[in-house]
């Protein structure tokens, strides 16, 4: 089976990971800051707080913001439901967005029509890898004096106009989900240039601890979402070879991109100007008249893992029946709802592979 998605843990990492296990000192730890050091060094940015996984990332960058009930946070129509989800934890409303079908990111010109005096804060989704245009949405985040949260779980090392996604807005969020670039298992980052904010979310995730002249103070009500010190030297092993991985997934989607645009039911993910994509998804659109259920039950039984990519936040059970909201309020997201797949992207893959899983595309017949 060549399966959709398959972690990279080469053996000296295995190793190190060991060693921690036999040194006994699992939890938070020298490592995790040397995991921190060497993100902030690799994403040039001031201070990284990693963290149980990418909507732990989420949830605390809120939590830091002050966001609650109340308020209101623009967030895509088409993402993983922890985009919105976390909105909903601390007693916010998320106020959907569509996306386009170019970058399956937010659509820039929609922003304007749903902020009100109760919007606190935008979260710019980097989709599948792909960062968003996020010029156009600093500017309306100064204009209207909004926060902007990042959402790159999915875009760790990931450009826009030579600059990593999730540098720009107040905060950025990552995940080490064994889909990403690198994996820790779970796990999450956040990162940011605000002192003071890189201080509340680091609390948070410890309990809302605070020291002060070696003494411990509950600052707030907090939480536990550490990274453990065997999770973290896992992603420093992986992030030293971040550039080799992530290399290969632009080059396995060059291939894709070669083979499959002979299919003409197949839409291949476009290359957007002054864009760096890493490919955490290699995700195609295809035609309304192709069987999608039909399609990945073959390509199964062929030996192909395949799913869909993201989700239409509207179209899911709690959102739809919280919000009363209809197929239509969003067409672009039920469009990419509808209409996607994903097809095995990662280290496990090489040219024979993208070959024949387009043999299998290029074979099929509804």
């Amino acid at each position: 089976m060549i399966r959709l998605a398959k972690p990279y843990i080469s053996e000296e990492a295995m190793q190190r990971v060991v060693e921690v296990l036999r040194s006994g000192n699992l939890v938070q730890g020298e490592n995790v800051r040397q995991f921190e050091e060497k993100l902030e060094q690799y994403l040039n940015v001031k201070h990284v707080v990693v963290v149980s996984s990418g909507t732990a990332a989420l949830h605390l960058s809120l939590l830091a913001l002050d966001i609650g009930i109340g308020d209101e946070v623009i967030v895509p129509a088409f993402t993983y439901p922890a985009t919105a989800n976390v909105v909903e934890i601390v007693g916010a409303k998320p106020v959907l967005v569509d996306i386009t079908l170019d970058d399956f990111c937010i659509d820039i010109s929609k922003i304007e029509a749903v902020i009100t005096d109760r919007t606190k804060a935008i979260i710019p989704v980097h989709e599948f890898g792909q960062s968003a245009d996020i010029d156009p949405i600093l500017a309306i985040a100064k204009q209207y004096n909004l926060m902007i949260v990042e959402d790159a779980a999915c875009a760790l090392g990931s450009e826009y106009k030579e600059q990593k996604a999730g540098t720009f807005g107040n905060l950025g969020c990552f995940s080490f989900h064994p889909r990403k670039a690198i994996t820790t298992g779970e796990g999450g980052a956040i990162v940011t240039d605000d002192q003071e904010l890189a201080e509340k979310v680091r609390s948070f995730r410890n309990h809302g601890i605070s020291v002060f002249n070696d003494k411990i103070n509950f600052e707030y009500a907090g939480l536990n979402y550490r990274m453990t010190d065997f999770q973290a030297v896992l992603g420093i092993a992986q992030l030293n070879e971040i550039d080799f991985l992530i290399n290969h997934r632009i080059k396995m989607a060059e291939v894709y991109d070669e083979n499959l645009k002979s299919i003409d039911w197949i839409k291949t993910p476009i290359r957007m100007d002054g864009r760096k994509s890493v490919y955490q998804t290699y995700h195609i659109m295809i035609e309304a008249n192709i069987d999608r259920n039909g399609l990945i039950t073959t390509l199964k039984k062929n030996g192909v893992e395949t799913n869909i990519g993201a989700y239409a936040l509207h179209m899911i059970k709690y959102y739809r029946e919280k919000y009363n909201y209809q197929e239509q309020d969003f067409p672009s997201a039920l469009n990419s709802c509808q209409y996607e797949l994903a097809l095995p992207m990662g280290m496990h893959i090489n040219i024979s592979d993208v070959q024949y899983i387009y043999e299998c595309l290029s074979c099929f017949k509804n």
